[in-house]
């Protein structure tokens, strides 16, 4: 009985020696225990604050976003404005008188390209000096020739109409025929009723004569192209004309202010 005893409490002491070293291994590897917890609450924070940056930077994104499309609404309406200025500027512009050539700015209100008969209309009229058989031109090319006048507006008829002629000259001292648009396609014109013995060359600049006065002398209108001859008598020779109808909006329209003393010269020497 004594033996058994002693075992309980060798028992006893083993324990409580065991427990004491548990505590102190316990207190010993809580540091390190720390170490990992504190790694994990900072992995799970920085993922936290890492999401709640992105929904911040998203959001701050969209607000950026905002303020651009706004400040872009305000620059087209600044664009518009300035825009309308200038025309208004333009259309202010005092009429400009060259020589014997009046020049009138004006813009576009229509204009038709489709058909073998195309028009024009133009927004200055009779209360701004427009008189009929009038050029329309611009620095590229001959547009047309006013027909009609109304007190606000006037309608003409383009070069792009198998109705009109206009007298060319090819090169500046060239020969002068009239020019007229094929009608089967947009640049394409030719030279009409040439000399049969005439010899042109691809690529020589056609200008106009001035001969007619409607147009000046000297407005580029074109780049001759192949020639031939027409029922074996006269010569036609291909121009592919300088002037792009599908870009125009404004052009100029000429008068030539000698045309009423050129017309009462005409009447007297047909009496």
């Amino acid at each position: 009985m004594p033996g058994k005893g002693y075992s309980h409490i060798i028992s006893a002491v083993i324990f409580v020696i065991l427990e004491i070293a548990a505590v102190f291994m316990l207190g010993g590897t809580r540091s390190l225990q720390n170490i990992w917890l504190n790694r994990a609450t900072h992995r799970v924070l920085g993922a936290i604050w890492s999401g709640g940056e992105n929904i911040r930077s998203y959001f701050g994104l969209r607000e950026q976003n905002r303020a651009l499309a706004e400040e872009n609404a305000r620059m087209t309406e600044v664009l518009r404005h300035l825009e309308g200025q200038k025309q208004a500027l333009r259309g202010a512009i005092a009429d400009t008188v060259t020589g014997h050539w009046r020049y009138t700015p004006a813009t576009i209100v229509k204009m038709s390209r489709n058909s073998q008969h195309n028009y024009i209309i133009l927004d200055k009229g009779s209360s701004d000096g427009i008189l009929p058989r009038s050029g329309i031109i611009t620095p590229g090319g001959v547009v047309g020739v006013v027909n009609a006048v109304d007190e606000h507006f006037c309608y003409g008829i383009t070069i792009q109409n198998t109705l009109v002629s206009v007298s060319a000259r090819i090169g500046h001292d060239g020969t002068v025929a009239p020019l007229e648009w094929t009608g089967r396609r947009g640049r394409g014109a030719a030279l009409k009723n040439l000399p049969a013995h005439l010899e042109t060359s691809p690529g020589d600049t056609v200008w106009t004569s001035g001969f007619s006065g409607i147009f000046p002398p000297d407005i580029p209108l074109g780049i001759t192209g192949r020639s031939r001859l027409v029922d074996g008598s006269v010569g036609e020779t291909e121009v592919e004309l300088f002037l792009d109808f599908g870009a125009l909006r404004y052009v100029s329209i000429v008068e030539n202010l000698d045309n009423p003393a050129i017309r009462r010269l005409e009447k007297g020497g047909e009496q």
